[in-house]
């Protein structure tokens, strides 16, 4: 028999070349399965085992052990949603005959409400980085890109030169699973964006397509850890909060449009969201102006 873990790892390398996942979800599916792999050899009791021995009640036993280790249901949901995936993936390869995890219900979460940063507060962000160095002058651009646009952090990490149309203001992303789509960008950051390729001392209409958007102080790509690090840094000068981030600037971006009266369909496809169910908690944020929108435009809304 082969070893059971070998789907694993065939199944990661799936989701990665297949399915082009980012790196954090192939490190969540992994470390998810290694654990419910550890669990199914003490649970079974034997060191090699079938993924057919698996069954519904196997699987609700290991969601139960991990809520008795104290994981929080966010956790547990995204552990059972990684099986899930992983069964499916062993059906359609004919490795098990029943999907075991099909019918296995998602715990209940609660669901914590995006933080974002008072619009008054956005001028004074955008005015911390220090425009007499180079380091403040790319932040200043990446602080303008993000809240302009609401990209994910992989995405402006990856962006090139060859991403932008610049006549047009418009910037296509490679969002979740390859999928690409077209985000318009405002004035602000098109000044700040040109203003730092500037000093760069790239020419806008020569530059190499494949030339990457921001760059460290040795001219490489910039990582994500660098990206995320420097704006938390700023946002922390204006909020308080552990979980500030880039990811803030996306969750501002979303709540002050619709607290501007974006329709939210629109403002799902600039997120890049499958659903819109992830679109509509921006919709309890501010519950007195989704009242106010309501009262102008429902003929009895007074």
């Amino acid at each position: 028999m082969v070893k059971p873990d070998i789907y694993i790892t065939d199944f990661i390398n799936y989701a990665e070349k297949e399915k082009a996942y980012s790196v954090h979800t192939l490190k969540s599916y992994n470390h998810d399965l290694d654990r419910f792999y550890a669990f199914m050899t003490l649970y079974i009791g034997k060191s090699i085992w079938s993924y057919k021995e698996v069954d519904k009640q196997t699987i609700r036993h290991f969601l139960g052990r991990e809520f008795e280790e104290g994981f929080a249901g966010k956790t547990v949901a995204r552990r059972l949603a990684t099986i899930k995936s992983f069964f499916k993936y062993l059906l359609s390869n004919n490795i098990i005959n029943v999907n075991p995890a099909a019918e296995v219900r998602t715990p209940k979460t609660r669901k914590s409400l995006p933080v974002f940063i008072n619009e008054k507060l956005i001028d004074e962000l955008m005015n911390i980085p220090d425009m007499s160095t180079m380091t403040g002058i790319r932040d200043k651009a990446v602080l303008e890109l993000f809240y302009s646009t609401g990209m994910r952090l992989n995405e402006l990490v990856q962006l090139n030169f060859g991403d932008f149309q610049f006549e047009q203001q418009l910037v296509r992303v490679l969002g979740k699973g390859q999928k690409e789509r077209l985000i318009p960008y405002g004035n602000r950051a098109k000044i700040s964006l040109v203003y730092y390729w500037q000093k760069r001392g790239i020419n806008l209409l020569t530059a190499e397509r494949a030339e990457p958007c921001f760059v460290n102080a040795k001219n490489k790509r910039i990582s994500i850890r660098t990206v995320q690090r420097r704006v938390k840094m700023y946002i922390q000068q204006v909020a308080e909060g552990s979980s500030l981030g880039p990811h803030t600037l996306r969750h501002s971006f979303a709540t002050h449009m619709l607290e501007r009266g974006a329709d939210i369909r629109a403002l799902k496809d600039l997120l890049g969201h499958s659903s819109l169910s992830s679109t509509q908690v921006y919709t309890h944020i501010q519950p007195e102006k989704m009242k106010e929108i309501y009262k102008q435009a429902h003929p009895h809304g007074n």
